[in-house]
Parts: structure tokens; C-alpha cells; sequence
């Protein structure tokens, strides 16, 4: 009897293990996850703005209306997808919220203790190259054929790209502090009227 009840038991051991074991490989599939998005949008900020450099550079130098042309599109695509982020992000973040306090300059500039400093410097790099480049070429080809204004111009859109991916990175995997929740408000005792203790009187 005493044999046959150990069987059970090294069963449950057993599964138990094997419980603990898929919960590891849940967590660290889920890990290698978010560390792999967490490397795209940096390699997509990364990317996208030595295109913006490069295209912008040529387009000041060159200023060729083929060139011209290849610049604002890269800007226009850009600002594009930064547009895209940056709503992207906000929802997440909304969504976040209501359990996390967020700071808008937590999300959009990564300022704090929100996203760890390597990832802030990779970031924050990309969008002030984006900022100077696009300042830069306008302010260097502020007229075409001698009048003013210049397809440059549009680089001034970019920035959008590297705020837009800043927010998405820290939305996704920023991390904030719990946000406290507030005490449900204490009613008010209404004192009982003089008709219910009259009542109450006469009933004694």
C-alpha cells in the first residue's frame, strides 16, 4: 500500500516541474520578444535617419531638381511613419495609464528613469542629428534660382520621425511608476430628521 501511494505522488512532482518549466519558457520567449521590438525601433530610428542625413546632404549639395526631389520624398515618408508612431504611441500610453503614471517628457524626450540610458542615447542621438541636419541644409539652401524658399524646407518635418519612435519604443517598454490610487470619497452622515426622532419616541 505504502508503494502504491508514491506513485502519485513523484507524478505531481513531476508535473509540477514541468509546469515550472513551460512558465520559464513562456517568460523567456516573452523576454526575447520585447527585446527584439525593443532593437527594431532602435535600428528603424537609426536607419531611417542616416537616409534623412544622407539624402538632405546630397539635396544642399548637389541641388538638382532629381535630387531635390529624392530629399522630399525621404522627409515626406518619414514624417509619415513618425506621424503614425506618434499616434501609436499616445494609445498605448493611454492604455498604460490607468495603472502607470507616464510624464509626456518620459514618453517623447525619455527624460527619467524610464528607459534605461543606452537606449536614451541611441534615441535621443537619432533625433537631435535629425534636428540639426534639417536646420542645417534649410538654413544653407534658403532660396532656389534666387528666390526664396527651398524644397529643404520639408526636413524641417523629420523631427516627427524620432519623436514618433521615441514614443512608441517608451510605450511599449518604458518603465513607469504605479500610479497610486486615490481614496473612494467618505459620504457625508445625514443627521436624522425631527419627524424620525419623534418616531422613534414614541415607539420607546
Amino acid at each position: 500500500m505504502i508503494v502504491g501511494m508514491q506513485a502519485p505522488v513523484g507524478a505531481d512532482v513531476g508535473t509540477g516541474a514541468e509546469a515550472g518549466a513551460g512558465a520559464g519558457a513562456e517568460t523567456g520567449a516573452e523576454t526575447g520578444a520585447e527585446s527584439r521590438s525593443s532593437s527594431r525601433i532602435q535600428r528603424l530610428n537609426v536607419v531611417g535617419t542616416a537616409v534623412f542625413v544622407v539624402s538632405a546632404v546630397a539635396a544642399a549639395v548637389v541641388f538638382t531638381k532629381p535630387i531635390r526631389l529624392v530629399g522630399v520624398v525621404v522627409a515626406l515618408v518619414l514624417f509619415a511613419v513618425g506621424v503614425f508612431c506618434f499616434l501609436w504611441s499616445y494609445w498605448t500610453a493611454v492604455q498604460r495609464s490607468r495603472t502607470d503614471n507616464i510624464a509626456v517628457s518620459q514618453l517623447y524626450f525619455l527624460s527619467g528613469t524610464s528607459t534605461p540610458p543606452q537606449v536614451k542615447r541611441v534615441m535621443n542621438a537619432a533625433l537631435l542629428v535629425q534636428v540639426v541636419t534639417c536646420l542645417a541644409t534649410a538654413i544653407a539652401r534658403s532660396s532656389t534660382d534666387g528666390r526664396p524658399g527651398s524644397t529643404l524646407a520639408f526636413g524641417i518635418l523629420v523631427p516627427m520621425f524620432g519623436l514618433g519612435l521615441n514614443g512608441l519604443w517608451c510605450a511599449n517598454h518604458g518603465t513607469f511608476s504605479p500610479r497610486q490610487q486615490e481614496p473612494a470619497p467618505i459620504s457625508p452622515s445625514v443627521p436624522p430628521s425631527t419627524d424620525e426622532i419623534e418616531q422613534n419616541s414614541s415607539h420607546g
